[in-house]
């Protein structure tokens, strides 16, 4: 009886991973760990590359709270909106200041699964940019599952 983690950051893939990781929470009698990582930002719009960041809706500028409380409503949010098929399953939000892959890859050291969602990139802009689930498959201390965008919402990555 482990936990199953899983990243969450709002994203159709996100969402897809935690629906899979409640199935798997249940088969294996265990919780689900759903994990929102969040960083001050850099520049003033995240750019296409900075895959796994979620986007928050807090001027520039603001203090290091105004993000960690956006990252709460946002994980609060999701959460929420996903309630009804994760009934029966213990959930355990946790909002890290972190990246993306440095969180969940912490977090897999005591889990018995992570679960990642793709984000639809190409397998070039994958090698050139390094995503989070490909960092998570290499490095994770368990088993990992990345669950795919459904094949009639995937954007087209030729």
């Amino acid at each position: 009886m482990g936990d199953v983690v899983v990243g969450v950051d709002g994203s159709p893939g996100a969402r897809a991973a935690f629906r899979f990781a409640v199935e798997e929470a249940r088969l294996r009698e265990g919780r689900v760990v759903a994990i929102l990582a969040w960083q001050l930002p850099i520049v003033e719009e995240p750019a296409p590359y900075m895959v796994g960041t979620p986007t928050f809706d807090v001027p520039v500028g603001e203090t290091a709270g105004a993000y960690r409380n956006a990252a709460f409503d946002l994980i609060d949010s999701v959460l929420a909106e996903l309630a009804d098929g994760a009934a029966g399953v213990q959930v355990e939000r946790r909002v890290v200041e972190d990246s993306p892959a440095a969180a969940l890859l912490e977090a897999s050291k005591t889990a018995e699964l992570l679960v990642v969602g793709a984000r639809g990139h190409g397998r070039i802009a994958s090698l050139l940019l390094g995503s989070v689930s490909l960092q998570c498959v290499q490095h994770a201390r368990c088993p990992v599952i990345v669950v795919r965008y459904p094949a009639d919402s995937a954007p087209d990555t030729r």
